[in-house]
């Protein structure tokens, strides 16, 4: 709604009846902009009108001289309503609220320079809008023109605003790839879409018809660039964390809980069925998975993960179905997803329950018919692929509400082996340490170093939030850290110094023990350092400073 301040109405008028006098109301032209005579109508005679009353009678009333002239009349209007009423070439009369007095009026010339106004205000919250965003924004008229066009999207595509404002979007990118064709075409939304606009680009769009009278007058697009998270997909390749040729050993232990967890797992390794793996983060889940898949008869074909919680949902759908663009076309476009490409091997799906249920329900449904569609396609794709797949929370509580489908739910927990947190089976703890220092040792290529009792004593006392992962992680560290032949607790990180009660006496104890380690290894090698520090698995330089620092000369 207009104001006062902002259409600047001009109150320099008089109103007069239509018996007044044309030399009155030439009279009147001299003191104000506007004589506004009163009939069953209203008239409006302008200051720089007066030369088109010269030639009558000056005595004859307005009134005359009104019917004489054909006159055109004047609307009359409020400020609530003005802006609806644009059919106008005269002053219009602007009313108060109550529609009883006229309290100034609004030339064409004015309400055009308000109009202008108005524009370049919106234009300018609109070019605002656009460049807070962090995403390309792009906005077109009917005609596929664009209108705007901000500093993300210079960015996202490498064209600047000077060679796109003003052109027809299609002369940039085909017109089959252009999702804002669509809008204008059919004026309908879109929502979180994976689209790929050039062969350069991966993008999830945001689109909206712009519509004014149930008519489609533009559109405007959000694109959030996805490209580096596509080419860093495509780069990465699985990191075996078991050994192929002993997969389940990697799942060393003694405790009830984690044998029968591997026990099914090896029962189920050999077959097609899906398989849910529940557990905290960093319990092992990838590790068991591997473990099924080359352990099992699939372990000659692919093993592939895709994880549900790092993919915007909008490319999650690409990712594991594959999209197939240009499908009208002799030679379209296929992009096979990790199911086609893992086919008649294993894919590994982590954090299923952060999968969208729209996707569930196509999910399911190769679950199923062990067939499926591209995105965009219209073949139907069969694949073998067996799934693995992974939760931190209980899928039943999802189920509960509402956030988990049914059916897919009582599909993937017929075989769901539970992976206990690390702090409840401890007891395996020496077990998975003496695993991890025999695979870093190897790994970075040196003798491996001995444990300490204290050290383990620590690694008993710690809760490990973040379970097997947190543990292979720490001892990876002390391994590539450290070139002693005995780990000691001053090699653990601080989180596990803070959380250990060992006193300074038994820090000591470590030193002494390391120096007999050492003594013992100079005894068997009769004095050759050379061959000490090779036994030790240490540089003869760290062999010298530490029989310096024992005083074992």
């Amino acid at each position: 709604m207009a104001s006062v301040n902002q259409v600047l109405i001009n109150n320099s008028f008089i109103t007069v009846e239509e018996s007044t006098s044309l030399a009155k109301v030439t009279s009147e032209l001299s003191n104000y902009d506007f004589v506004v005579v009163t009939a069953s109508t209203f008239y409006v005679i302008q200051k720089d009108e007066r030369y088109l009353l010269t030639g009558h009678d000056e005595a004859s009333s307005i009134k005359k001289i009104i019917a004489d002239t054909n006159w055109p009349s004047s609307s009359t209007s409020t400020l609530a309503n003005l802006q609806a009423n644009t059919n106008w070439n005269r002053p219009v009369l602007i009313q108060a609220e109550n529609q009883e007095t006229i309290i100034g009026l609004v030339t064409p010339s004015q309400w055009i320079t308000h109009l202008h106004s108005q524009n370049e205000i919106l234009a300018s919250y609109f070019d605002t809008l656009a460049e807070t965003i962090n995403d390309a924004v792009t906005a077109v008229d009917n005609e596929g023109n664009v209108i705007l066009w901000n500093t993300a999207a210079e960015h996202t595509y490498k064209i600047q605003r000077d060679d796109i404002i003003g052109r027809k979007i299609g002369e940039h990118f085909k017109d089959e790839s252009i999702i804002l064709h669509t809008i204008l075409n059919e004026g309908r939304p879109v929502r979180g879409t994976y689209h790929r606009p050039n062969e350069q680009t991966h993008v999830l769009i945001n689109a909206s018809p712009i519509i004014r009278k149930n008519r489609v007058i533009g559109g405007v697009a959000t694109e959030h660039d996805i490209t580096n998270i596509v080419r860093l997909n495509e780069e990465i390749d699985v990191s075996l964390l078991i050994p192929k040729d002993n997969p389940f050993s990697s799942f060393a232990g003694i405790s009830p809980e984690i044998k029968q967890a591997v026990d099914i797992a090896k029962k189920v390794a050999s077959t097609d069925m899906p398989i849910l793996l529940t557990g905290e983060p960093g319990s092992g889940k990838e590790m068991l998975a591997q473990a099924i898949h080359y352990g099992g008869s699939k372990h000659k074909e692919p093993f592939l993960s895709l994880n549900c919680a790092t993919i915007p949902s909008g490319l999650l759908e690409i990712e594991l179905f594959g999209h197939q663009k240009d499908v009208f076309s002799e030679d379209p476009t296929t992009i096979a997803g990790k199911l086609e490409q893992a086919h008649n091997g294993t894919l590994f799906i982590e954090e299923i329950d952060k999968m969208p249920l729209e996707i569930q329900v196509k999910f399911l449904r190769y679950l199923e018919e062990r067939s499926f569609y591209h995105v965009g396609g219209k073949e139907e794709i069969q694949v073998q692929t067996r799934i693995v797949a992974s939760t931190t929370t209980p899928l039943e509580e999802l189920l509960k509400a509402g956030e988990f489908h049914e059916n897919l739910y009582y599909l993937l927990t017929v075989i769901n082996i539970i992976i206990p947190p690390l702090r409840d089976h401890k007891e395996d703890i020496e077990a998975l340490t003496q695993q991890f220092v025999k695979e870093f040792s190897k790994k970075y290529k040196k003798k491996a170093p001995f444990i300490s009792s204290e050290v383990l004593e620590a690694f008993m006392q710690y809760d490990w939030p973040g379970n097997i992962r947190e543990l292979r992680n720490t001892i990876e560290r002390m391994i590539f850290l450290s070139d002693q032949s005995l780990i000691t607790v001053a090699h653990l990180p601080d989180n596990l110094q803070d959380a250990s009660s060992f006193t300074e006496v038994q820090q000591e104890e470590d030193s002494l023990q390391e120096a007999r380690l050492i003594e013992e290894t100079l005894q068997k090698t009769y004095g050759n350092k050379s061959a000490a520090a090779d036994l030790l698995g240490i540089s003869r330089g760290t062999l010298y400073n530490k029989i310096k620092e024992y005083g074992l000369n």
